[in-house]
């Protein structure tokens, strides 16, 4: 991949969030894409990597909310608050969005 297109994946991403901030339920929150399947495979893709940048931001709000004493679950809402069209896009899309630690918080 070159650096073009990782900063055409980054604006993708960018450009999926900010729909999904407005409505993530809109059908038409992939439309008009262009490179969409090619950089991401299609929204399959794309919705797998959205769910990984959400676990890789958990997994280091969890790390420091040991060291803060803060409990998992306070960690979890901060983060959801922080990145309120991520967390929304995956709540829409759940079969793929829900990664092992949401599935643990929720317990």
């Amino acid at each position: 991949m070159t650096w073009i297109d990782l900063h055409h994946r980054t604006e993708i991403v960018h450009t999926v969030l900010a729909r999904a901030a407005i409505n993530p339920n809109d059908p038409g929150l992939f439309a008009g894409i262009a490179d969409l399947d090619r950089l991401f495979g299609g929204v399959e893709g794309l919705l797998h990597a959205l769910a990984n940048r959400w676990d890789n931001h958990l997994h280091v709000k969890l790390e420091l909310a040991e060291l803060d004493g803060l409990t998992p679950t306070e960690a979890y809402l901060e983060l959801a608050a922080e990145q309120p069209g991520l967390r929304a896009l995956l709540d829409a899309r759940r079969a793929i969005g829900q990664t092992t630690r949401d599935r643990a918080l929720a317990r």
